[in-house]
């Protein structure tokens, strides 16, 4: 992996269709979407290969960023892989993969994205997806209470 890569594996106490539902269902991919002081708004998704996707994340400081993308690969419920940019800078447009693996009761995720710009973009990227992935946690953990 080059310095312009990120991966972040987790384990949620989730069976890996609930996970994958998470991220595909866009009622549920707002609950969690956004790093900390963040939430998600107008999803879209078309969960097609070649499809677009695209949320708002807003905090109550009026900040509102737009990420945007397009499926390349949709395998329910093992893999999705996704491109990745802030509609603010197209430039920079990232490849996204997460693979869910089935642990049981459990999921194992492991989430890559690259290649960035920058060593600092990376660690930017994944200071956000770590608060972010601390929600989507949260929300797999009400999710399986509300079964």
């Amino acid at each position: 992996m080059s310095e312009k890569e990120l991966t972040i594996t987790r384990v949620f106490d989730a069976p890996r269709e609930l996970v994958f539902q998470a991220w595909t269902v866009p009622e549920q991919f707002a609950n969690w979407m956004g790093p900390k002081g963040f939430t998600a708004s107008g999803v879209q998704m078309d969960l097609a290969e070649g499809g677009a996707w695209r949320v708002t994340i807003g905090n109550l400081e009026g900040d509102e960023h737009t990420a945007a993308g397009v499926y390349r690969e949709i395998s329910a419920p093992e893999r999705l892989v996704f491109t990745f940019s802030w509609v603010s800078s197209p430039e920079e447009a990232t490849l996204v993969t997460v693979d869910f693996t089935d642990l049981g009761d459990k999921t194992g995720m492991t989430f890559h994205q690259g290649e960035f710009r920058s060593a600092d973009s990376r660690d930017e990227h994944r200071a956000g997806w770590s608060e972010t992935f601390e929600d989507l946690t949260a929300h797999l953990t009400r999710q399986e209470t509300n079964r």
